[in-house]
């Protein structure tokens, strides 16, 4: 937006009052783009830009949780809520069955290799998410599921600028817990599990409430314990129930009622951040340079999260031709977290914290209890754990997971140095080399990771060993070297901008890991102080990219534009001969706004349409050596060591390819709305899959370049300046995407069933994969299932039946997590000195089969916590029209998952409210300080799903597990410049 020049003679007045008229000016936003950057109306590809100011509103650890709702095609998992984790982002639907999803990290025009959370956010720029192939096939191999760009601040010509940021908060559960039984409910729902297994096995109804109660107490299973010490209530175990109405007798009360997973819970979590900035500049060198901290307290007893950085970015023009720069950052981990997710939790689904407060019932207490309900005391004045010997096996029977979550330990260190450097020589204004350069680039990133897990000698995992402690040291260094040439040049009505270079990447990764068991005492977390080593490996794995490529951007008249781009990758992934793969773009723009037969309409600001098609690559197969057979050597024979082959070679194996396809419309009218929508059509060739082989050759397949899937969907982004007036303005911005997937090859493999899941010819990837229910039988409480009728092999119609083999066989498609459209709802309001933002995201349609959900509604564990549901919806006795089947010890009544067991995965997201105040400049001068800002910011406030409890976005699979929640968090920030 601009204004009008007038000239206005002054006549002799002192004071002259000049009303300007404004005139729409096409500002030139310029973008990072792949090796450059380039004007945002002359880029033909799809790319979304995310400025700094959107990103510090977010109050988080790692960059990749603030994109949530921060561009159209881009979908994010929550991300655990273990401080310092980041999120999981696929942009455009999955690019694959089994490679990786994830996009590629570019960090100053260098790919990043480093740890996502050894970024300071508050050091970043801005990010550009880049979409399709115009855009990304200059990254070839590594391009094809999108590209992060990240861009770090940089310093400007001015005065030196010394900026101070302070954040500290409160942090709490994003999403609120599942409704569960309390103690009566729960003993109550026991009573009537016992009950119904009587009933089922012959019992009259009149004699099975009393035997059943009887079985409880003094059964196998035994739930109040062998000496009743479990009993939570005033009244006698024996005599809790009134058989007449099921329930515990009036007048009882609790001497205790615990609760796991609040008792495994932190109060009020701390997070605190500081982050000291010095930038300035003059005619040739500008600088910026900075220093980090942030310490955050976990949601979860024990864990935490601490970092420390540093960067300093120095530009400098030593002459006219010759240019260097130099980024360097520093960033030192530290990461206390549970043992889940680590070889602690891989020996018993019970040291998994989460999977056992939330499934313990709320009669079991954390601590030992007397006669009275108190709490034991031990001689040194703490609380004696209950160790549940005689609790029931479903209740954790000899664990207190709470105990090993104070008394265990896993220790992350994590060292990240990052450098980026170039040389830039040419450039020059005038004379025959004019609008030619030669520039080139070197970045390292290098990553030194400690971790450290350990199991206390007196309980839980470590008891039968006296303990345990494993070590593990990884050493991760890469580096990108490449020589790029541009040419630059205007000829009348022609631009032109050619670009040609040449890359080399490589990578190493080295490890080592020992364990030792046998400790003389706890607390002890170094190696020697254990007797027998247990375990000790080493491995180091390498990987290299040589590549060439080169670039073509033509436009006419600022009109029209064209760009074609080329990329040929060679991986040392795959064998010699088919290591190269070949990589392209073509794209065009035509901006209609700037045609003759437009320039009569006032009301369009710009009009652009652009399409572009091209074809990128995936190398990221998983193993570095997939095309190679695998040998395990470590196998003694006899008096010789000896070798098993583990995987088959394949020397035809080769790059997954995208070819993507997309066409956008551009357009601004009013001056107040902006418009974005485009269409993409990704289809992915060649996926790499496990091709099935005969089991008597011992081997159950060998990967294979044998899959093809698409995505396909379209994606619209309106920003609306809704009020602009002096001293206020409300901007708003709407974005909605769509993604469709199916897959439409898988060879020779029509199907491949996993569990619940299927992946299908024809059906999106990873279909549910359920029998359809028919309901519960009224008369028996039994899981009633459609089937199909297969007489004589041949099938025929569907009948209702109660035999889960039946519906075994009878599974079919039955949804999938996709969503019908998602997005963001964003406003920002600017009133004087307060400003205002306001950011929800959304996501309407997909199903959700949540697993935390069925263990609490259909768990038949005696001992194990259960869902409030099962109260109002289980069936308990002949001629109930219930919505869940008998729940008994036996497990009989439901044993497969069926089709009503999805849940609307919908989801509205109150993802971030920030308000703030900017003090006046002229009181701001008046302190010495060129700005003071203080704001409040809440950061994933609200989630409102289909079912309480439950992450629609734990992952993209529609699945849900026992994990460490999200976060929500409540902070206070100052921003200070002087």
């Amino acid at each position: 937006m601009g204004y009008q020049t007038q000239d206005v003679a002054i006549g002799g007045r002192s004071v002259v009052n000049v009303a300007l008229s404004s005139t729409a000016i096409a500002l030139e936003d310029v973008m990072v783009v792949a090796y450059g950057t380039a004007k945002k109306e002359s880029f033909t590809g799809s790319a979304q830009v995310v400025k700094a100011d959107k990103l510090e509103k977010r109050t988080v650890a790692n960059v990749t949780k603030a994109l949530d709702g921060m561009a159209p095609g881009v979908q994010t998992t929550s991300g655990s809520g273990q401080p310092g984790a980041g999120a999981a982002i696929v942009i455009r639907g999955f690019g694959s069955m089994s490679a990786s999803t994830s996009p590629l990290y570019v960090v100053d025009g260098i790919p990043y290799d480093g740890a996502i959370n050894a970024i300071n956010p508050n050091d970043i720029e801005s990010l550009t998410v880049i979409k399709d192939a115009s855009a990304g096939a200059l990254y070839g191999a590594r391009g094809a599921n999108g590209v992060v760009m990240i861009t770090t601040k940089r310093g400007q010509e001015s005065k030196v600028s010394v900026a101070f940021k302070g954040n500290w908060g409160v942090s709490s559960r994003a999403i609120p817990r599942y409704e569960t039984l309390d103690a009566y409910e729960w003993t109550e729902d026991v009573y009537y599990m016992f009950r119904n297994r009587l009933i089922q096995n012959g019992t009259p109804i009149n004699h099975a409430g009393p035997l059943a109660l009887q079985e409880m107490v003094s059964g196998g299973e035994k739930i109040f314990g062998a000496n009743q010490q479990y009993n939570p209530f005033t009244r006698s175990a024996n005599e809790l129930i009134d058989f007449t109405t099921g329930k515990i007798h009036p007048g009882t009360s609790l001497l205790w009622n615990e609760d796991w997973l609040d008792n495994a819970t932190a109060k009020m979590p701390l997070r605190q951040e500081y982050q000291m900035n010095v930038s300035g500049g003059t005619a040739n060198t500008n600088y910026m340079f900075s220093l980090g901290y942030l310490n955050e307290e976990g949601l979860v007893k024990s864990t935490s999260f601490e970092r420390f950085s540093g960067r300093a970015n120095v530009d400098s023009k030593v002459t006219e031709w010759f240019r260097t720069g130099l980024n360097v950052n520093f960033a030192g981990n530290t990461s206390n977290s549970t043992t889940l997710g680590t070889a602690a939790s891989s020996s018993s689904a019970y040291s998994n914290v989460f999977y056992s407060a939330m499934l313990m019932a709320p009669i079991y207490p954390l601590y030992k209890k007397d006669q009275n309900g108190n709490t034991v005391i031990d001689e040194n004045g703490k609380a004696v754990y209950d160790w549940g010997e005689d609790r029931p096996a479903g209740a954790s029977a000899g664990w207190n997971p709470l105990a090993n979550l104070e008394e265990d330990k896993y220790l992350g260190l994590t060292d990240n140095l990052s450098g980026r450097t170039f040389i830039d020589l040419g450039g020059l204004k005038e004379g025959p080399l004019k609008g030619l350069k030669l520039v080139s680039n070197f970045g390292f990133d290098y990553v030194m990771s400690k971790s450290k897990t350990y199991w206390n000698p007196y309980f839980g995992n470590g008891k039968s060993t006296n303990g345990f402690l494993g070590v593990a040291d990884g050493r991760t260094f890469s580096y990108t070297f490449n020589q790029i040439l541009y040419f630059d040049r205007t000829f009348g009505s022609h631009h032109i901008d050619f670009m040609a270079g040449h890359e080399f990447y490589k990578y190493n990764y080295q490890y080592l890991y020992g364990e030792k068991t046998g400790f003389p005492f706890g607390g002890l977390y170094e190696l020697d102080a254990a007797t027998t080593v247990s375990n000790a490996s080493s491995y180091s794995n390498n990987y290299a990219i040589e590549s060439y490529f080169t670039r073509l951007n033509y436009d006419f008249r600022d009109k029209y534009y064209f760009s074609a781009s080329y990329r040929k990758d060679g991986t040392s992934r795959f064998k010699r001969e088919v290591r190269f793969g070949d990589f392209w773009s073509v794209g065009a723009s035509w901006r209609l706004s700037q045609e003759n037969f437009m320039q009569g309409i006032d009301w369009l600001n710009n009009l652009t349409l652009k399409a572009s098609y091209g074809v990128q690559g995936n190398d990221n197969i998983g193993s570095l050596y997939a095309w190679q057979a695998f040998y395990s050597l470590a196998y003694p024979n006899q008096s010789f060591p000896g070798a098993i082959v583990t995987s088959l070679e394949n020397a035809d194996l080769k790059w997954e390819k995208n070819n993507n396809f997309n066409v956008g419309l551009e357009g601004r009218i009013f001056d107040r709305l902006s418009i974005s929508a485009e269409y993409y059509n990704r289809i992915t060739d060649d996926m790499l899959m496990d091709f099935p082989m005969a089991v008597s050759l011992g081997f159950s397949g060998y990967s294979k370049n044998i899959g093809k899937m698409i995505n396909s969907g379209f994606e619209l982004s309106l920003l609306i300046d809704v009020i602009k007036k002096a001293g206020f303005n409300w901007n708003m911005t709407i974005m909605g995407s769509t993604v469709k997937n199916k897959v439409l090859n898988l060879a020779d493999k029509p199907e491949i069933i996993s569990g619940s899941y299927i992946i299908k010819e024809g059906e999106a990837l990873n279909s549910f994969y359920l029998a359809e229910s028919a309901g519960v039988d009224p008369a028996t409480g039994n899981k009633l299932y459609w089937v199909w009728d297969e007489t004589n092999g041949v099938r025929g119609e569907k009948y209702i039946s109660s035999s889960y083999q039946k519906a075994l066989q009878s599974r079919d498609v039955a949804g999938n997590r996709m969503p019908i459209v998602y997005g963001s709802f964003a406003n920002d309001l600017r009133y004087k000195g307060f400003d205002l933002s306001i950011l929800t995201t959304y996501s309407i349609g997909g199903k959700m089969l949540d697993g935390v959900y069925n263990s609490l509604l259909y768990s038949t564990y005696v001992g194990q916590a259960a869902h409030k549901d099962r109260l109002t919806k289980a069936w308990k006795k002949p001629g109930d029209l219930a919505e869940l089947p008998r729940i008994d010890p036996n497990g009989s009544a439901r044993i497969t998952r069926t089709s009503d067991e999805l849940i609307d995965a919908s989801y509205f997201a109150l993802r971030n409210i920030t308000l703030g105040y900017t003090l006046p400049s002229r009181l701001a001068r008046s302190l010495k300080l060129q700005s003071l800002r203080l704001a409040v910011t809440a950061d994933n406030l609200h989630v409102f799903t289909a079912l309480k409890g439950m992450d629609p976005q734990f992952n993209f699979t529609g699945g849900t597990g026992f994990s460490y929640t999200p976060v929500k968090t409540i902070s206070l920030g100052l921003d200070i410049k002087f």
